[in-house]
């Protein structure tokens, strides 16, 4: 059977609501069917196995986070230097807090990659192209920092994230104040 590509990404939507809302326990095939509103074991049609549907959510999340073409041009266009790697910086933390659900979902993958290898496998190989694209797309704009300080910002921004999107230790924190202090610190 061929299938939709729409209904997919719908449903993969769904399960990227589902987990976000309800954690890895919650993430079911059926409560996937009833959230996106289509007949029960849709979702198993698509995604077969619960490994399949894990795989298809993070390619999923990669698909909704990803950089606009043109937000990248720009990017290598434009005279590198600490201020061009703050607004890289500010806008994957834009990217991630715009999309709520994707990285409350992302976060819900990376402590079951914990509990679970084969989750750990799927997540740990997104998670290193991305990284690593970072740190080619760094290198080729002829931003500061190498793979050390990507890596700290990652760790940083995960952070970061974690705060803003669940219980803030300082709420009323500039976001952006944050991230340009971090950029100081790190790149000295």
């Amino acid at each position: 059977m061929v299938k939709n590509e729409a209904r997919r990404r719908t449903i993969a939507d769904a399960g990227l609501a589902v987990l976000a809302r309800d954690g890895s326990r919650g993430l079911t095939h059926r409560a996937i069917d009833a959230l996106a509103e289509v007949p029960t074991g849709t979702t198993s049609n698509y995604f077969r196995t619960r490994d399949a549907l894990i795989e298809g959510l993070v390619d999923r999340i990669g698909e909704r986070l990803a950089p606009p073409p043109e937000d990248l041009r720009r990017r290598a266009a434009g005279t590198p230097g600490p201020a061009l790697f703050a607004d890289y910086v500010r806008d994957i933390v834009r990217r991630l807090s715009a999309d709520r659900d994707v990285t409350l979902a992302l976060f819900e993958l990376r402590l079951e990659s914990a509990r679970r290898p084969e989750v750990a496998a799927v997540l740990g190989a997104w998670q290193r192209a991305g990284f690593d694209a970072d740190v080619a797309f760094n290198s080729a704009a002829g931003l500061p920092g190498g793979r050390r300080e990507i890596a700290l910002f990652h760790y940083a921004i995960d952070g970061l994230l974690l705060d803003r999107l669940t219980t803030p230790i300082d709420p009323d924190t500039d976001t952006d104040a944050v991230i340009d202090d971090l950029v100081a610190g790190l790149l000295r």
